[in-house]
This record gives structure tokens, sequence and C-alpha cells, in this order.
């Protein structure tokens, strides 16, 4: 048996963690047929061209699932948060998805999700150490 190299990087390129994605999503597409995955990111920026606040996520197989949703804290409790993501909820319907799945801490948003229709489908309890990550799902109404 060969032996083989591990490169442990703290700092891979985009370009690495890019290849990744392609690869599994490659895997993923030949093993259900589904071809229709989407980025889907929106942004908002301040007069500078700064992002203020954003989220990202991709879409892909009736589903939407979110990786990062931000607020700059300045601009948080004005319903900036709210709109942006509705916004993102009505683009992942006008995409045919079904539902929405994210991940959040207990010190991060979970009141905002469950106040926007989200049900806790899994705990995982100190992660990190002392805190919770919850698992989240919501059911979307089709387009009107």
């Amino acid at each position: 048996m060969n032996a083989r190299e591990f490169v442990i990087d703290t700092e891979p390129t985009p370009n690495d963690v890019q290849y990744l994605e392609d690869r599994l999503y490659e895997f993923n597409t030949s093993v259900t047929g589904i071809t229709d995955g989407a980025y889907l990111a929106i942004f908002v920026r301040d007069e500078q061209n700064r992002i203020v606040a954003g989220i990202c996520g991709n879409t892909w197989g009736e589903c939407c699932e979110i990786r990062q949703f931000w607020v700059e804290e300045s601009r948080r409790k004005q319903g900036l948060g709210t709109e942006l993501f509705e916004a993102a909820e009505q683009e992942a319907r006008r995409r045919g998805c079904t539902r929405m799945l994210l991940m959040t801490f207990s010190f991060q948003a979970p009141a905002f999700y469950a106040r926007h229709g989200f049900e806790v489908l899994a705990v995982v309890d100190d992660h990190p150490r002392g805190h919770r990550n919850f698992l989240l799902r919501k059911y979307l109404n089709a387009l009107s």
C-alpha cells in the first residue's frame, strides 16, 4: 500500500474549496439525477459599496439551504434582516423550493427564525462548548 500524504490547510484557497464542492455536486447529481443546483446570494450595500447585510446558500432539489446570514450590528432590530430573509424566501420559491434548511447557534438568532416559521429538527448540545447548535426547517408556500 502506498503511503499517503495528508496536507492540513488552515487557510485553503477558494479554488480548492470550490473544487471539492464541484466534485460533491457532480456525485450528488449523478446519483439523484437532480441538476438544478444554484448558489443563492443577496447582499445589502451602503453608499460606499460596503456589505452591511447578506444571506448566502444554495438551492437544489426543491430545498433552499442557508449557510450564512448576517446583518451589521448597527443595522439590527430595524427590519433589515426580516426584509433580507423574505427576499431569500421569495427567490427560493421562484426556484421551486418547498422548504428551507439552516443551522444556527443558541447565541445567534434562534428566536428570529422561530418568529419566521422555522421549526427545530435537531439540537446538538455543547457545540460549541456551553452552547447549542440547532438544525431548523421551514416549509415554503407556493408563489401566489
